[in-house]
């Protein structure tokens, strides 16, 4: 099962790339969201949805097979403020 690293970089599948800053809880619903930072601008989105698949149907060229992907090589990463 793929894990969210707090304080990694990930790469959307449509190549901008994110800082996860942490995982929160919806006040209402209380599943887990992913707070990142893109842009210089916070964003929260559920868990599920951060780890789910690439529609291939939607987005048959691309070759990421994740929404979010961590980039592990230094050289590929780019800080999001």
């Amino acid at each position: 099962m793929r894990k969210i690293k707090v304080g990694a970089i990930y790469r959307h599948f449509k190549g901008d790339y994110v800082y996860v800053i942490g995982i929160a809880k919806h006040s209402e619903s209380l599943k887990d969201l992913v707070i990142y930072s893109h842009n210089n601008r916070l964003w929260a989105r559920p868990v599920d949805m951060f780890l789910s698949k690439v529609d291939c149907e939607k987005y048959p060229d691309v070759k990421q097979k994740y929404r979010f992907e961590e980039v592990n090589n230094k050289n590929n990463r780019k800080e999001e403020n």
